[in-house]
Parts: C-alpha cells; structure tokens; sequence
C-alpha cells in the first residue's frame, strides 16, 4: 500500500470517533424523542377519553333529572312533547330528546312525531337500558327521522306499577360533529389524528376530514390492531396509509367505556428537528474530512516522503552487509528519533556474536529440562508396567480365564486417559467415579447416588482409587447391586481433618436392593487388589462388610502422605472371604 493511501486511511480511521459520536447522539436523540412522542400521543388519547367521559356524564345526569319529571312520567304525549322542546336547545351537542314505551313504540320526541310512528325497541341502547334499568349508551346509527349519523344515549323511567320492568326510556341523539368540534381543541400538533369508535367499531369522531369519516366502519385490520393495543402505544398503519405512533385508549370505565379512543401522530413531523440536524452534522463532518485529507496529502509530500526514503536508503545499504551506514537523521521529531533509533539498531548489530552465544546457553537449559521430563515418563511407565505385571501373575494364580484381567488393564488404562487429559496433573474424584460408572449410568443415571465435596486428587491416588472402584462395580455387576433390575448403589465421601491438620479421605461404598449377599467362602484377587492398592500404595484402610441387604466398603486414605508406590503385591490371607 502506498504511504498516500496510508495518509487517507489515517484520516478516515480520525474521522470513525466522530462518526461513531454523532450516531449516538443521534440514536440517543431519537430515542428520547420517540419516548416523549409516545407518552404525547398516550395523553392525547387519555384528554379524549376523559373529555368524552365527561361529557356522557353530563349527558347521563340530564337523562336521570328528565326520567324523574312529571311531564315525562305521565302518559300525556303532548305534554312531554312540550317539555322535551324547552330542554333540546339547552343541552350542548345534543339535537334529539325522546320518550318510548316499554314496548319500545315513541311516545313523545322533539320532532313532533306522532304517539307510536316508530319503534326503537331493536336499538340496543334501548335492550340494555330495559334490561339494566339504568343508563345505557347506543352504537352509531342513522336516525330514523333526521338521517344522520348520530349516537344514543338512554335513561330508563323508574317503575311506577311495582313490577320490576321499567315504565320506558328517556333518549337523547348526541351530533357527532360537536363532539368532532369538542376534540378539535384538545391542544394536540395540527397534524394529529383523532379517531373514536363504538364497540362495533363504527367511527364517531374523526379529526381531520370529520364529516367524510363519521358513521362508516373501521377497516377490519385497523380496528382488530386498535383493540390488540388498548391502553397501550404502537406503530400503526393509519386510516390514510401513512404510518403513525398511535395511542390507543379506552373510555372512562362507568361512562364511555364502550368506545375506543385513538390518537395517531406522524413520526416525519416528530422527528424532523433531529433529521434536519443530523442532517447537517453529516454535511459538516464530509467537508472536514475533505479538508482534512486535502492537507493530509500536501504535508505528507513535505515533511514525510523524503525522511521515509533516507530510511529506506539506509535500509538497503545494511541489507548488503554494510553496517557502518547511517540515515543521518536526528532530532526531536518523529522521523529525527526514528533515524536515531535505526542508527543505534545497526550498531548494536555489530554486537551479534555476544547474543548468539547466550542463546546456545538457552537451548542447553532446555535439553536439560528435556531430560528431566524423559527420566519422569521413564519412571511413569516403569510404574504402570510393574502395575500390568501384578495383576497377570494374580491373574495366573487365581486361574483367570482372562476376562476379568483384562477389564482391569482397561479401567488402569482408562484412568491413565484420565491423567493425560490435564497432563498428570491428577484429576478430581468425582470425575473417578463418574469415569468408572459411567457404563453403568448411560440410561439408567437415577440407580446411582454421588454425594460428597469435590476435591482433586494427584496421580496415584487416581491410579489407586480408580482400580478400587472398577473392582467394586465389576463385583456389583455380577453379584451385587448391578446385577438386577432394582439395585441402586450410592457413594458418600468427605475430607476430615485432624487435630495435627492432616486430612484424610473418608469414602463409604453402600450398596441396596440387589440380591442377599452372603459371606464369600474364599478371599479372591479382587479383595487382596483393594487392600493392596489402598493399604500399601496410599497407607489406607479398608473395610468390607457383607450384610445380606447389600456390600458395603469403606475406605480412611491419609491425602498428605509423601509418594510410597509400590506395586500391588500378595496380602497374607486371612479368614475365606468372597471373591470380590
């Protein structure tokens, strides 16, 4: 790569802090605006819905005084049609009072309509209010008389015959457009959206393009995402196909709580002020690293390319063997302490000879350490070796047909795998157990109890209890507790420490639910392998009781004892015990 390339890349690698620094202020700024976008939306859309709410409680309160009037009550048509003319003008958004019979036919209404025109008795106001005895609030509909798309709210008339039904209903017709011209002041940015829809999802208010929208139903995607993300804000599709950050929130529980209130603002309005920084920022930063590499590439040709080439010049004059050239650059500059560096270099060249001669030294120690480390194997093998050879002349002598011989090679040669893993440097006992075990554990894990501290062992304590408790489970396969479906062996261990501070293992082999155990008629090689391993390799003790409910064996092994290897050899007999 040329050094003008390296110049630029320099630049660039300048220019990735402030980059990195302007996307996050950025990611930082949109976050923090998208947080007070949401929360603007959320109280928009809880203003509505209070608002909304207060106005069907005022409603209800007007609809609850007119049910009492006597004028109301009575069945005197004109007289009711009278009174309701003097109420209609005097209640903000409402354009339509009625009275209607039990049976749901008008009695009297603001219109003038004759005593049973028409029947509201299929309005579901009406069946709720009936139903209830109480207040009730419709579903957007088209007036009967008047056609326009309008919202009831009734008031049930307490009954006067004491039969429980109530004696009709008071109704009211509330104009969607004063309710659209109430939310249009509810202090939310010009290009807000507002929508409220009944329980059907029929629109009620829309802001903007209010007229074009009230009385038609929600598209059934918008509506379903509406209900999905009641009380809550989302990113939503709007009615326009523009995206929005939507609040959706439900009426005040009591009084509107069966419409669904909506606010929607756009995100290009929200985050306009941070685009148009970023914007700039960009801007900005381009022209800095323009400038930056235009003076990068006028500098470097001054100050740069000639001390490189009278390093380089230098360099190849002492790649043909010429030591004694110097770059003649000094100073206090970069290229100065370069120059003086590369001229102490070639001189301490010279002193060659003298390093060449410590690193021989070097390699001595490091054969001698070799040779350490071969003397170790040697003894290592010689170990095992002397191991294989006890157990064949045992093997011999207890006329082994090769069997059991052989599975003892393979656990020694198994916790030699073991040690290899972390290069002799032991391994810890529960890895021993599971190591032996794990023949035994591969689909039935729940047969096998391990309960103790974890502790690492060294080399011959691995070698010593591992072929103990290969013996063990090979006696516990044919005999013992393995040798049965019901058996279950468990294994329990913990360090004691004495009152000098030496520590000793204590480990208790018990085993249950397999077939009675009887005293063995004659002590057989894998007794004498236990005791022996245990007894003369680590200066243990070991206990074996044959209980009719199962074996149990039970091993005290010192852990500070100093290396007393010997191989496993004969263990005078005494009284006959079973071949274990």
């Amino acid at each position: 790569m040329s050094l003008t390339k390296r110049i630029v890349g320099l630049v660039v690698l300048a220019l990735i802090p402030a980059l990195a620094v302007q996307g996050y202020n950025v990611y930082a700024l949109r976050a923090a605006r998208a947080e007070a976008v949401r929360n603007e939306a959320m109280r928009g859309a809880r203003a509505v819905a209070a608002d909304l709410g207060q106005f069907g409680r005022g409603a209800r309160q007007i609809l609850g005084i007119l049910a009492g009037i006597s004028e109301i009550r009575g069945k005197d048509a004109r007289a009711c049609t009278a009174y309701l003319a003097t109420v209609v003008g005097k209640v903000p958004g409402s354009f339509f009072f009625g009275v209607a019979e039990p049976d749901g036919r008008i009695r009297c209404n603001t219109m003038g309509s004759p005593v049973g025109a028409y029947t509201v008795a299929d309005r579901s106001y009406f069946q709720e209010a009936m139903r209830t005895g109480g207040f009730a609030i419709g579903e957007v509909v088209s007036g009967r008389v008047t056609g326009r798309p309008t919202i009831q709210f009734a008031q049930a008339i307490a009954d006067d015959d004491g039969d429980g039904r109530p004696d009709g209903i008071v109704i009211t017709s509330i104009d969607l457009s004063y309710l659209a011209a109430r939310q249009s002041d509810a202090g939310l940015p010009p290009d807000a959206a507002i929508t409220v829809a009944d329980r059907q999802g029929t629109i009620l208010v829309r802001l903007p393009d209010h007229e074009a929208w009230a009385g038609r139903p929600l598209p059934p995607a918008f509506w379903k995402a509406l209900t999905d993300h009641r009380g809550r804000v989302a990113d939503l599709i709007g009615l326009r196909g523009n995206p929005r950050i939507t609040a959706v929130a439900g009426g005040t529980p009591g009084d509107l709580d069966t419409m669904t209130v909506a606010v929607g603002l756009l995100p290009a309005t929200a985050f306009a002020d941070i685009d148009a920084a970023t914007h700039r920022g960009i801007v900005l930063i381009g022209l800095g690293a323009i400038l930056a590499i235009g003076a990068a590439l006028l500098a470097g040709r001054a100050f740069i390319r000639r001390p490189v080439q009278r390093l380089l010049g230098a360099a190849g004059a002492w790649r043909a063997g010429e030591l004694e050239t110097r770059t003649g650059l000094s100073g206090r500059g970069e290229f100065g302490q370069l120059g003086e560096a590369f001229d102490a270099m070639a001189a301490s060249l010279q002193r060659h000879q003298g390093e060449l001669r410590e690193e021989v030294a070097r390699s001595r120690v490091l054969q001698e350490r070799q040779t350490m480390m071969l003397h170790e194997l040697n003894h290592r093998v010689r170990n095992t070796l002397t191991t294989v050879q006890s157990l064949a002349r045992q093997a011999r002598r207890d006329e082994d047909r090769g069997e059991r011989l052989e599975g003892r090679i393979l656990s020694l040669s198994k916790t030699h795998d073991l040690l290899s893993r972390d290069d002799w440097e032991g391994a810890s006992l529960r890895t021993v157990l599971e190591n032996e075990l794990s023949p035994f554990r591969d689909e039935e894990a729940h047969r096998f109890g391990l309960q103790g501290t974890d502790i690492d062992l060294p080399p011959r304590y691995v070698l010593a209890l591992g072929m103990t408790v290969h013996e063990l489970t090979t006696n516990a396969a044919k005999y013992g507790a393995l040798s049965n479906e019901t058996g279950r062996i468990d294994v329990a261990w913990k360090v004691v420490v004495g009152e000098s501070g030496a520590r000793r293992l204590t480990l208790d082999w018990r085993e249950s639910g397999g077939p009675p155990v009887r005293d063995p008629v004659r002590r057989g090689f894998g007794t004498r392998l236990i005791t022996g391993g245990v007894g003369r390799e680590l200066g243990g003790k070991v206990s074996l009781a044959f209980a009719p409910e199962g074996l149990r064996c039970s091993l005290d092994v010192p852990l500070d004892e100093p290396d007393r290897f010997t191989s496993f050899a004969d263990v005078p007999e005494s009284r006959p015990v079973r071949s274990v």
